[in-house]
């Protein structure tokens, strides 16, 4: 599990990079899995899932702390870097894991959505 404190381990170029990529991934399964949710970028670094029901999450990168973070209805997440995976920064859980466990809920149907 990565602490909080962990200190991030990439410039803000290379974490942008790494983002954006991970965000772009994220969009493209998506978009396969989920081909009614409405998924777009909402500006630089933001990617925004809107489900019929009206109930969103927005996944961005968060350059100062060198994360992405997710927000839903549940709560909100914190991912950093572990060196190959995006790693939640409380229980340590992979990115495209736990975004599988929240799109599949608000979705009604399981889910799965796999890292690159």
């Amino acid at each position: 599990m990565l602490s909080s404190r962990t200190p991030p381990t990439v410039n803000e170029s290379e974490f942008e990079r790494l983002a954006d990529e991970t965000l772009a991934a994220l969009e493209r399964a998506l978009e396969q899995t989920l081909p009614d949710a409405d998924v777009r970028f909402k500006g630089a670094g933001v990617l925004e899932i809107e489900f019929d029901d009206g109930a969103k999450i927005v996944v961005n990168r968060h350059t100062p702390a060198r994360e992405i973070w997710v927000a839903a209805r549940s709560g909100g997440l914190h991912f950093r870097r572990d060196g190959t995976a995006w790693r939640d920064t409380r229980d340590g859980s992979e990115l495209f894991a736990a975004l599988s466990r929240l799109v599949s809920a608000h979705a009604g149907l399981p889910v799965e959505l796999r890292a690159p």
